[in-house]
């Protein structure tokens, strides 16, 4: 046996075990899921049943921390895209020895802990509305406190995607655009956000799942509502059914479709991109040919 051979079966079974720390779990959780025990269990399966799916359907409070999850999610990809986006815009206009100082101040929110972020939000938020006009009932809620404590730094996420592709932006785009009578709005709109379009994809999505799992903040500032997180965790505690395996395996065949059609329309994108390249090729092979016989 070559050396070679005993390395690649080393790095083969490293890879396998990787994949089954990383999968096994979920593929045990699936298992349970159409088992017919009222404990989660895998083995021995004693019978396959999908009587677990329309119980979790009618566990009226999973499904309604399912929907606050949805709206704080939405509601703080809504908050910390757009923030994001203008942090990073400042970060390139301000003066270089600036940078330093807002860069600490605009990340600082992602080394705090959670539980601080969560606290704070709400004491902040009653102390504000305690002195003025506006009234509690609008602001002081469980789902907008939840969307702005987690906004704060979930945004902080959303600059670094975002900033890391407008440092490979080209500014002569935007100079030779103004120097074409375009306004600093037509620019912004008709050359900057198109050319940012897969940072602020990304961001959305990375706000969107940092919102949807997180706890820390969320049991906090969550105050008398509940979110899919929470009640995940209370129901834990005091003993879980297969209707949690259900829905981890909706979860899973959601991100799955997600990927897949992602990957999908990738391809079909990159598929079109050569078409037009090679139309572009032929075209111009073609204006060379009648200059040449010319």
């Amino acid at each position: 046996m070559s050396s070679k051979l005993v390395m690649k079966s080393m790095i083969g079974f490293y890879i396998f075990l990787f994949f089954l720390y990383l999968f096994g779990p979920l593929l045990v959780m699936s298992v349970t899921a159409f088992n017919t025990p009222n404990y989660p269990t895998a083995l021995p399966f004693e019978g396959f049943t999908l009587g677990w799916f329309p119980k979790l359907w009618n566990d009226r409070q999973m499904m309604d921390g399912l929907w606050n999850s949805f709206i704080i999610g939405f509601g703080v990809v809504a908050i910390s895209v757009p923030v994001g986006l203008a942090a990073a815009i400042i970060m390139g206009q301000i003066y270089h020895r600036a940078r330093s100082l807002f860069y600490l101040v605009t990340i600082s929110p992602v080394l705090t802990p959670g539980v601080i972020i969560g606290i704070s939000t709400v004491i902040f938020w009653k102390d504000v509305l305690s002195v003025t006009d506006v009234t509690k009932a609008v602001f002081y809620k469980g789902i907008v406190l939840s969307i702005f404590g987690q906004s704060s730094f979930v945004a902080a996420y959303c600059l670094l995607i975002i900033m890391a592709r407008l440092q490979r932006f080209d500014r002569a785009q935007e100079e030779a655009a103004l120097d074409l009578g375009a306004s600093y709005p037509q620019v912004f709109w008709h050359i900057l956000l198109p050319f940012l379009k897969p940072a602020l994809i990304s961001a959305s999505v990375i706000a969107f799942l940092s919102s949807f799992e997180n706890y820390n903040t969320t049991t906090f500032a969550i105050l008398a509502d509940k979110t899919l997180v929470t009640v995940l965790a209370g129901q834990v505690r005091q003993g879980t059914t297969p209707a949690l395996s259900a829905l981890a395996v909706i979860i899973i065949g959601i991100s799955l479709a997600g990927a897949i059609i992602y990957e999908v329309m990738k391809r079909r994108e990159e598929a079109m991109a050569e078409k037009a390249k090679e139309r572009a090729k032929m075209a111009e092979r073609g204006e060379v040919g009648m200059a040449v016989g010319a």
